[in-house]
């Protein structure tokens, strides 16, 4: 077979695999997102290894899956700031800095001082804290509106502290680099708080000012799926500026543009072609690339107990650091626990982390690996913890949602 050949069947067994477990698991009582997740992990090298069947002689297959996974952790992220208004984000930025800069830092500490206990030198015992600190959003995301709730006051929270989250994981990172390569490391520091203000500042001006007038335009234009277009277009270039110009995760920027398209009446318009678009192809693949990437059985043996003690400890203290930050804001001990949850998984930030540390020789290919599996378990640990902290007790909802169906999909909207 051609090498488009092989793409095509790996999309279809992807697809297939990832919607009939998905199923499963609702039927189980968890959300789809746990199914998807496990059937990556079996077709991945763990059990199956689809990209590497005998019949796959491509060679590039997996890298492109893993690729049409970030478009689709980009359009699940967009989707998520498309549900939300900026002013009800904004509306708890307290309870969110605290929870996002508590659950960092408690984090960073417990890497640390578990490195330490199995007999790391100080430098590469924080620089393992460090990659197990930030969390990944996006599954929290998902399960929250799988089941309605990502508008909640709890559900906004989580959002705002993975924002805080994402930039204090970079910003930590870049001062460590700088301080451990020596020389101007304040001048360093300083460039990197720069270029994150100098994003925020551009893709804020642009949302609120030239967005709406250019999305209005673009509407009246007599061009086939005009506003769909231009919506993945800024989309793309927002994830582009956000690790280009402000040194931040690619799916920070698609959140800020989802936020800032949520602003625009014409979002009803294109609104439908990117659920479409993401839910039916785009993010099935990111949630089983995950697990297309992780092979455990390479994981050796004796990092197993130190695997064990990174995650326990990564957990405990994302949910605990940021459960107790959103407590001090004003949450109820049962909201914080929800919030503590939602921040508890870890993704692409650790990775890339990781695989910084790994180049510049400050981690091993062992740590390296113990980090992935951290990633595999708060991964699937999150959405099954999520589903039973949300039911045990029903979560505040606001007075001015209702919940509409579409076709396979289930969201809520703001009545006016």
């Amino acid at each position: 077979m051609s090498p488009f050949l092989q793409l095509t069947l790996s999309l279809v067994v992807i697809l297939i695999a990832a919607k009939a477990a998905g199923y499963l698991s609702v039927r189980l009582g968890q959300p789809s997102v746990l199914g998807e997740l496990l059937v990556g992990l079996m077709l991945g090298p763990t059990l199956i290894d689809l990209t590497h069947l005998p019949f796959i002689s491509d060679s590039h297959l997996g890298e492109v899956i893993a690729q049409l996974g970030d478009l689709g952790v980009l359009l699940l992220m967009f989707i998520a700031g498309l549900e939300l208004h900026l002013s009800e984000l904004a509306r708890d930025t307290r309870i969110s800095a605290l929870a996002g800069v508590f659950g960092s830092l408690l984090s960073l500490s417990a890497g640390w001082a578990v490195s330490r206990a199995f007999g790391f030198e100080n430098t590469p015992a924080l620089f393992l804290g460090l990659a197990i600190a930030a969390t990944s959003v996006s599954i929290s995301a998902q399960t929250l509106m799988e089941m309605k709730v990502l508008r909640s006051r709890v559900g906004l929270g989580i959002l705002g502290a993975a924002v805080f989250d994402d930039i204090l994981a970079i910003f930590l990172l870049s001062a460590f680099l700088a301080i451990s390569a020596g020389g101007n490391g304040l001048g360093s520091i300083a460039w990197i708080i720069a270029r994150m203000l100098i994003f925020l500042i551009l893709s804020a001006g642009f949302g609120f000012v030239a967005l709406p007038r250019l999305l209005h335009q673009v509407a009246a234009l007599p061009i086939s799926q005009g506003p769909l277009t231009l919506a993945i277009v800024v989309m793309l270039v927002y994830g582009l500026a956000a690790e280009l110009i402000g040194s931040m995760a690619a799916i920070t920027g698609a959140f800020l543009a989802g936020l800032m398209f949520a602003r625009t009446p014409e979002k009803k318009i294109f609104e439908a072609g990117v659920l479409s678009l993401g839910y039916s192809l785009m993010i099935p693949v990111f949630f089983v690339a995950i697990g297309l990437n992780i092979n455990l059985r390479a994981l050796p043996l004796n990092a197993l107990w130190l695997l064990l003690a990174a995650a326990g400890a990564a957990m405990l203290a994302k949910f605990t650091g940021a459960g107790l930050g959103s407590r001090l804001g004003g949450f109820t001990w049962r909201e914080a626990g929800q919030l503590g949850a939602g921040m508890v998984p870890r993704g692409e930030v650790s990775l890339v982390v990781s695989a910084v540390g790994l180049r510049l020789a400050l981690m091993t290919a062992t740590e390296f690996s113990v980090v992935v599996g951290v990633v595999v378990i708060s991964t699937l640990v999150t959405p099954p913890l999520l589903h039973t902290l949300f039911h045990r007790s029903a979560a505040p909802r606001s007075p001015d949602l209702v919940t509409i169906e579409e076709p396979g999909v289930s969201r809520e909207k703001e009545v006016r």
